[in-house]
């Protein structure tokens, strides 16, 4: 019952916003307009209020999580090229390739996965919700700025010209302003009005269901095509590999059991539907990014499953 209880609300709206786009009942565009209003607007204020209302300092306490993500996060991508070797997906398709076996949906799937989870308090009294938001908001920046690099290194050498891009990422990254506008607000011991504070939970409670629906809306729109072979590899790197390496990392790091959990579930998110926009304005391969995308989801559902019952 835990699995389908965490799990099943997820997935479901997911299977709505598919719903909804496959018949009809909202415009090509709806969705993806709601997706960019949850991005820019939702996402943020539920990472500030999350993270302003926790006056303690807890940043540290999330910090071996933050850590073990990062770690596993680069093994997954290093892994991700070897396995694009080893199936001689063509240079130019390699970062799409390895872009799609690293890059989860950490905002849209994973929170809300996380946050059907009992709220426990962490060792240190940080409560789960928290140490997750604190985790999620880097590693979306990390993502952002991890997405450009292989996407960039598969058709020019890394060099200055590089730079542009990354600054304008972080520069443009709403979910990293919030978090440390969160953050600094939480540091100075500051409360926020209550009309305010209610505003700002509002419109995060909104940020989960309405970007579940997006991920449905945009996956009916996604092109398998007949070349599955690769697209099904990138997917199983994101949502096998992934967090086997995220284990193995927490374990050598000594995570503890609640929050290495907590990670195992961030690993094995499906790919995030931002890496196919991030695919076509950096010049990728489009077929490989949306079937990635899709397949992770359906991978991702068997992974999530085994996490959150068995451990």
């Amino acid at each position: 019952m835990l699995i389908l209880n965490t799990l099943a609300p997820v997935f479901l709206l997911i299977a709505v916003g598919a719903g909804l786009q496959r018949g009809g009942l909202v415009s090509a565009g709806f969705l993806k307009e709601a997706n960019r209003v949850t991005y820019w607007l939702g996402l943020p204020a539920l990472l500030f209020s999350q993270l302003a209302g926790s006056v303690q300092q807890a940043v540290g306490g999330a910090a071996l999580m933050l850590t073990v993500m990062l770690g596993a996060t680069a093994l997954v991508i290093v892994a991700g090229y070897g396995v694009a070797g080893l199936m001689k997906v063509p240079g130019a398709a390699a970062g799409t390739f390895v872009q799609g076996g690293f890059r989860g949906n950490l905002a849209f799937v994973g929170l809300p996965v996380l946050f059907s989870l009992p709220d426990a308090p962490l060792p240190g009294g940080m409560s789960a919700r928290t140490a997750a938001v604190i985790t999620v908001a880097p590693m979306m920046v990390f993502y952002n700025i991890g997405g450009v690099v292989v996407l960039l290194l598969s058709q020019h050498r890394l060099g200055w010209a590089m730079v542009k891009p990354f600054l304008k990422q972080l520069a443009t990254t709403p979910p990293l302003l919030a978090t440390l506008a969160g953050i600094g607000w939480a540091v100075m011991g500051w409360t926020l009005p209550p009309a305010v504070d209610k505003a700002l939970f509002a419109l995060g409670e909104m940020a989960l269901p309405l970007g579940l629906l997006g991920v449905g809306g945009a996956l009916v729109t996604v092109k398998l095509g007949a070349a599955w072979r690769t697209p099904l590899a990138s997917a199983l790197v994101k949502t096998v590999l992934s967090p086997l390496l995220g284990w193995a990392v927490g374990r050598g790091l000594g995570l503890g059991a609640v929050e290495l959990k907590m990670v195992l579930i961030l690993m094995a998110c499906p790919t995030a539907i931002i890496s196919y926009t991030m695919a076509l304005e950096l010049k990728g391969d489009e077929a490989l990014a949306s079937g990635a995308i899709a397949l992770s989801v359906l991978a991702s559902l068997v992974s999530l499953a085994v996490i959150v019952g068995w451990m």
